[in-house]
Order: structure tokens, then C-alpha cells, then sequence
């Protein structure tokens, strides 16, 4: 073995620590030191980059200065705990920072533990900025939450759509066969609402639509589903009550609305509405029944409810 007299080595080692030093400056990412105490000892040229602090301002400080007060304490305590274990490694956590201008980015951390010159534990910090993959994370999910709530409601007035409000009605028969409840349905329908468009356009039609049914809405019960089956027609499912109840619910919605005025116009509307309890039939018939009688209510004036036949 060829000897390496004691100046050498101390020359390879001063070389290496020149290295060492100079990788973290060069490096991409955020590397901080911070002593047992946590506070910075080095700071690297991308992690004061990223902060917005000079390196000047930030050696000395303890490192909560980069992050949101609420969590100081906490992270403060995970430092301490990781400085006196016994780990040489911190698992990688995704935390929210604060830059010097007080702007909160969205990091991943991961730190490994070391041993400094004085023979005390160091924290060695590597930083990853993720803030823009998290506000792409966040528009992504706004975006199929939006989209999974149009495959359900109607866009104009946020009500449940016409698929929607069919698949609830199955639901009810189904749950009425198997236990033995009762339901009512009422379809309603506004009366001469061609009128409201061609007289004031669909803009203002739209807007009525919009008021009417946020009114409906809050006069029926929690428990009522309220579906747009499509233009200026709506099913209402009612869960627990029989015709006669419906009847009386519907009683307070149509006297609601004929008593308010919608639109900018202050324009006065009315419903004719037909009332269909569930008996042994399909869904499709319930709906054929409830149609008619709102129909018949229409032909003997209008601004009415009609409870249908067994008849019908």
C-alpha cells in the first residue's frame, strides 16, 4: 500500500470539503444546516432564492422565521425530537412555507441528520418547491367535482337534472315495495312562460327560472327532491306523505310564488301543478299520472294543484 503522508490527506480533505460545499451552492434545490438549537448555520444560493431571503438575514435566525405561525410550534418540536433520536433520516413531508414578502408556497422536506465539527447533531434540510403541481392538484379536483356535480344537477338553476331525478323516483318505488312507505310526487309547470321570453327575452326568462325555483326550493321540505325534467317543468319527489299532504305542500309553494315578483322586471309569475301518489305501477306511470293531472289544472284556469285520479 503506497503511505500518504499526513499533509496529503489533510489536502484531500480540505479539497473535498471545498467540494462538498461547492455541490450544495451549485445545487437546484433548497439546502439548509440548522444547529441543535434549529437555527441556520448555512443556507445554499436556491434556498435563499426561494425564500426571498439574503443569506446575510437569514444565518442565525431559527428556522420557524420560513414558516406559517400556526404550525412553529409543531415543527419546532419534530426538530428537537429528530436532532436527540436516534434516526439519521426524516421522512419526506409536504409542509406550507412562508417567503420573506409573506407569500405561503407548498414544499416536500427531507432531512437527514448529521454530525458537526464540535461532535453535536446537525439537521441537513433538502427543499422541493411543489406549489405549482398543488394548484394544479387543486384546479384538477375543482374541475371533477364541477364536472360530477353537472352529470347531476341542471346548470341554469342547480337543481337535480331530469336523469338525476328518475333515478331518485326508482329509488323511492323501490324503497316503497320493500317497506311498505308511501310517497306523493307533484310535477308543476309555469303558466304562460312563452310570454315572459318573447316579451322580455330568455335572459330575463333564465333569471325567472333562477328565482322561482331558489323559492320553491325553500319552501318545500329537506327531505323533498327537486328535479328540472327539462324547460319550464319540474318534479318534486315527496318521501312520507300521501296525496293529501302533497297537495297541501304544493298549496304552499304555488300561493309563494304567485305572491312574489321576479327579474329586474318585477314580473309576476303562477304554476299549475298535478299531485300523484305511488301506488303498485312503474315509475313511468306515476309520472304519466302526476302529467296529467297538472295538465287538468292548467285547463280549468291555471294557478292551481290537482291531485290525480285513480282513475287517470
Amino acid at each position: 500500500m503506497k503511505e500518504v503522508s499526513p499533509d496529503h490527506l489533510y489536502q484531500l480533505f480540505n479539497r473535498s470539503k471545498r467540494n462538498t460545499e461547492n455541490v450544495i451552492k451549485a445545487a437546484p434545490i433548497g439546502i439548509c444546516i440548522t444547529n441543535p438549537s434549529g437555527h441556520f448555520e448555512m443556507v445554499n444560493p436556491a434556498y435563499c432564492e426561494f425564500y426571498g431571503y439574503r443569506e446575510e438575514e437569514i444565518l442565525g435566525q431559527h428556522f420557524t422565521v420560513v414558516v406559517p405561525e400556526a404550525f412553529r410550534a409543531r415543527l419546532s418540536a419534530l426538530h428537537d425530537d429528530f436532532i436527540q433520536g436516534n434516526e439519521t433520516h426524516e421522512l419526506r413531508q409536504e409542509w406550507d412555507v412562508l417567503t420573506k414578502s409573506g407569500n405561503v408556497h407548498t414544499i416536500i422536506a427531507e432531512a437527514a441528520r448529521i454530525e458537526g465539527e464540535d461532535g453535536q447533531s446537525r439537521k441537513v434540510t433538502f427543499i422541493i418547491d411543489i406549489t405549482q403541481r398543488k394548484q394544479l392538484e387543486v384546479r384538477l379536483k375543482q374541475a371533477n367535482e364541477r364536472l360530477d356535480h353537472l352529470a347531476h344537477h341542471d346548470e341554469l338553476t342547480e337543481l337535480f337534472n331530469r336523469r338525476a331525478g328518475l333515478q331518485r323516483l326508482d329509488e323511492e318505488i323501490k324503497r316503497c315495495k320493500r317497506y311498505g312507505t308511501t310517497f306523493s310526487i307533484a310535477i308543476y309547470d309555469l303558466d304562460d312562460f312563452k310570454a315572459i321570453n318573447d316579451t322580455y327575452g330568455h335572459c330575463t326568462g333564465d333569471t325567472v327560472l333562477q328565482q322561482m325555483t331558489a323559492l320553491v326550493s325553500k319552501t318545500l321540505r329537506d327531505t323533498d327532491f327537486h328535479v328540472r325534467l327539462g324547460g319550464e317543468e319540474f318534479l318534486i319527489i315527496m318521501p312520507g306523505v300521501n296525496a293529501e299532504e302533497a297537495y297541501q305542500g304544493m298549496e304552499r309553494v304555488r300561493k309563494s310564488v304567485a305572491q312574489q315578483t321576479f327579474s329586474e322586471h318585477q314580473l309576476t309569475v303562477t304554476l299549475s301543478s298535478g299531485i300523484a301518489s305511488y301506488v303498485e305501477a312503474s315509475g313511468t306511470r306515476l309520472l304519466d299520472r302526476a302529467d296529467k293531472a297538472m295538465y287538468q289544472a292548467k285547463q280549468t284556469g291555471r294557478n292551481r294543484v290537482v291531485i290525480a285520479s285513480s282513475s287517470m
